[in-house]
């Protein structure tokens, strides 16, 4: 997810909630092919959350391998090819969802990656551009046929975006169209949500998005759940506010190409990093705490943060200033 799945919120997904297969924020292949360091940076990989995936995005057969290729070289376990992002300035370039609409081209792309790569090529869809048409079992036919050793596909069409609910009916028609393993997508929220997608659509896995941002506790939750384990309870506002903070300090030393947040402040660059980090998260941090009586009264003084010592203030206060509620002081 654009602006969210980055290596410090994978690695504290991956330590709390502990999800077999993690992607990377997409990478434009165009972004690429220009040398756009900020985007390279999006492909950077820790040992620690292994297996993941490196997902890129493009309208062009050569341009993608050329970033399919360079992905590989810095370690992806497998690629997979964005074919269901709605948003206008992606499918405006041809890229993302709009390949639904050009099913040759989106096989070529298919088959020059898979021809021109070692690991596992895999691509996500979305059912189609829009109700007219459910194109996705035959699309799916094409990239399996091509070489695609896995498919997830989130249950509404292009035209929906994130409206209205996910329709599983069509994880289960597209179930019965392929024989590589399956990803649900759309709509799982809870451990019940995950269990209900498997018996109903018969997917192989379940991808979950929206429900983890800030939240790796609901993948924890979900994935007891898919293993027949007991159902971590809820984190404490101290819980929450500690991975916050332990968010910021990752960013920044991702920022400043530290090995921590300690070897970032001792960097010539420290200052420069910090802004980028603490601007980048300035919409994720409030989530940590989102629900919580009283949050959104900082809510706004978080989202103007520019120094992790002003999230810690801000945060800390909200925590002392709640359990103070708490015990009637």
């Amino acid at each position: 997810m654009e602006d969210v799945t980055n290596l410090p919120f994978r690695l504290i997904a991956k330590r709390i909630g502990g999800p077999g297969l993690m992607f990377t924020e997409f990478v434009s292949a165009m972004a690429i092919h220009y040398g756009a360091v900020k985007t390279f940076r999006k492909m950077r990989i820790a040992d620690a959350e292994r297996p993941l995936g490196i997902q890129i995005f493009g309208g062009e057969p050569d341009v993608m391998l050329e970033t399919a290729l360079i992905a590989e070289e810095m370690g992806a376990d497998l690629i997979d090819i964005n074919m269901g992002c709605w948003v206008p300035k992606v499918c405006k370039t041809g890229a993302g969802a709009a390949l639904l609409k050009d099913p040759d081209l989106a096989e070529r792309i298919v088959t020059t990656v898979v021809k021109g790569v070692k690991v596992p090529v895999t691509v996500k869809v979305r059912a189609g551009w829009d109700y007219s048409l459910f194109a996705a079992p035959e699309l799916a036919k094409r990239f399996q046929g091509a070489g695609a050793q896995m498919l997830t596909l989130h249950a509404r069409f292009a035209k929906q975006g994130f409206d209205g609910e996910a329709d599983w009916r069509l994880i289960r028609d597209l179930r019965e169209a392929v024989s590589v393993p399956l990803v649900g997508n759309g709509d799982v929220k809870t451990a019940e949500d995950a269990r209900k997608m498997l018996e109903e659509t018969g997917c192989d896995g379940v991808m979950v998005g929206r429900a983890a941002i800030s939240n790796p506790w609901s993948l924890a939750r979900i994935r007891a759940g898919m293993c027949g384990e007991p159902i971590p309870s809820d984190p404490t506002l101290e819980e929450r506010v500690a991975v916050a903070l332990d968010h910021i300090r990752m960013m920044v030393a991702c920022e400043a190409d530290a090995g921590s947040y300690d070897e970032a402040i001792e960097s010539s660059g420290f200052a420069d990093a910090q802004l980028r980090a603490c601007r980048a998260l300035r919409g994720q941090i409030p989530l940590y705490i989102k629900g919580v009586p009283g949050a959104s009264q900082i809510r706004d003084r978080l989202t103007r943060c520019s120094t992790v010592s002003e999230f810690q203030d801000l945060l800390e206060g909200f925590l002392a200033s709640t359990n103070a509620s708490a015990i009637g002081v």
